[in-house]
């Protein structure tokens, strides 16, 4: 992967940057060199990151499920941050660990309007001017969970699954442009991840991660890094992260006790 003394010479968009993957992702970029526009809903944890990182980084408070506010504030953005070289889609959030016929739909809401149709609205709006330039790439946030199915994970894996797959039909649409798309799929990594899934319920979340080593934020964000300063002519279409200690489970078998 790529050293500390590597430079991204460019302007990246990251999204879910008040905490875990994109706070990281963030923070790696910069330290790389990169002017960073970092969004997400809580303003104040961005302007302390934006504070953190310095003249490097631009906080914009943004609710990526609201279509009509992504276009606005990517068509307002100052004219020296509107040439988006990379994007890094990184909002995103599970809700609930029950079984399909127990949930909330309004939780389901919240997952599809997030993960799915947030990662939409913002790529839409970066998209055109990245294909105008022939300069650009995106790099979604997906997870193992878009492929291995789990009891509790119903649309969660599902919204997953659309990430991955529009991620690839993105990269076909792109042949020909000087556009790169990656999707990289991590497993267990310890961010608030759980706790929001659990709403709040920080012993519940802890207990998800008991006993083993997660990955970590700097982990996933180094992956991001090292596809973003790949060679030009390199693009990485899925990347897969597991920590040492998980792995495909294996089938589930429900045997009747008669």
């Amino acid at each position: 992967m790529s050293s500390p003394g590597d430079r991204f010479d460019g302007i990246a968009f990251v999204t879910g940057a008040s905490s875990g993957f994109g706070a990281a992702a963030a923070r790696r970029l910069a330290r790389a060199g990169a002017r960073v526009i970092v969004a997400a809903r809580r303003f104040e944890r961005l302007e302390a990151l934006a504070r953190e990182l310095g003249p490097a980084a631009h906080a914009l408070q943004l609710d990526v499920r609201d279509a009509a506010a992504v276009n606005h504030a990517v068509a307002t953005l100052p004219a020296d941050l509107s040439a988006v070289s990379l994007l890094v889609n990184s909002a995103g959030l599970a809700l609930g660990l029950g079984p399909a016929q127990q949930a909330d739909p309004e939780a389901w809401d919240t997952m599809v309007d997030t993960n799915i149709k947030g990662l939409l609205h913002v790529t839409r709006a970066l998209l055109p001017g990245m294909v105008a330039r022939e300069r650009g790439h995106v790099v979604n946030l997906s997870s193992v969970a878009a492929t291995t199915p789990y009891p509790g994970g119903n649309v969660y894996g599902a919204s997953k699954a659309f990430v991955t797959q529009f991620s690839l039909n993105l990269r076909a649409d792109l042949l020909g442009h000087r556009v790169r798309v990656t999707d990289i799929e991590p497993g267990m990594a310890e961010t608030e991840f759980s706790r929001v899934r659990f709403e709040g319920d920080a012993a519940r979340a802890a207990d998800v991660y008991r006993g083993m080593q997660p990955l970590t934020p700097e982990d996933v964000a180094e992956a991001i890094f090292w596809c973003a300063t790949l060679p030009e002519h390199v693009n990485v279409s899925r990347l897969e992260l597991y920590p040492l200690m998980q792995a495909h489970a294996g089938f589930a078998v429900h045997r009747s006790s008669d």
